[in-house]
């Protein structure tokens, strides 16, 4: 009596040997014998992976086999990149799917986003016209106290910022004065610099001309004629040169 174990090794046995032989049809059904599926499930993904693998080398084609075990496992091939000949699928049957229903989603979602965005500017302008107190007949206390506290809060940030700026325009201004004061101090030395020199360059030539008159000798009428400034082809004897010399 056979088991349960040898009857499906038996059935398993039958059927490789009919697919080997060519002889009969196979049902193709789920595999009821958990053992029977496994091994079948296991020969027939190698012979998947064999089959991809001589199509994409033979064929010089992009390949991409992903299969999945009933318990989750992955086993893949791909002579480029699963990912990559998932994409390119995707993109040819996008190009390849039905141009009007797609022109036709496209239009429906653009109308959509186009009320959406009216809804968005016709708020925002009212918001605005509320803001420069405009169109209030129609608001309640309850917005009004809210508008009122939005206010408040937008003058107390514009304050601050403004008292911010004005901060750092004192802070800047005073330190350009110091700049300046440093600047106008260091000019008023270069000019007092520039004025002792220009006086001592003075007091250097006024000595040396002074010199030249003080080596003169003081106007005597008595020397006014020297013998040695006399022609000397003028004749005078020595007792009337001496006479001349002292009268």
């Amino acid at each position: 009596m056979l088991t349960s174990s040898h009857q499906g090794n038996a059935d398993s046995a039958n059927l490789e040997s009919k697919e080997k032989t060519g002889r009969g049809k196979i049902e193709i059904k789920r595999i009821e014998n958990t053992t029977n599926r496994q091994v079948t499930f296991c020969k027939r993904r190698n012979g998947l992976l064999k089959k991809a693998y001589e199509l994409s080398v033979l064929c010089d084609a992009e390949v991409a086999l992903v299969i999945f075990s009933n318990r989750g496992r992955l086993y893949e091939y791909a002579n480029n990149s699963v990912k990559g000949t998932i994409d390119r699928y995707k993109k040819a049957s996008t190009d390849s799917s039905n141009t009007g229903s797609i022109s036709e989603a496209n239009s429906q979602y653009y109308q959509q986003e186009a009320a959406k965005l009216r809804q968005q500017i016709a708020s925002l302008q009212n918001s605005n016209r509320n803001l420069m107190g405009d169109s209030l007949a129609t608001m309640s206390l309850r917005d009004l106290k809210q508008l009122e506290t939005r206010l408040e809060k937008g003058i107390n940030k514009i304050r601050s910022k403004k008292n911010e700026l004005l901060y750092a325009e004192i802070d800047y201004m005073q330190k350009r004065e110091m700049e300046l004061q440093t600047d106008n101090m260091y000019l008023r030395n270069k000019i007092a610099d520039n004025e002792r020199t220009q006086q001592h360059q003075n007091m250097n030539i006024m000595p040396s001309a002074g010199t030249e008159y003080e080596v003169m000798p003081p106007f005597d009428s008595r020397n006014f004629l020297h013998v040695n400034l006399m022609d000397p082809n003028d004749h005078y004897s020595h007792q009337q040169q001496t006479a001349l010399q002292l009268g």
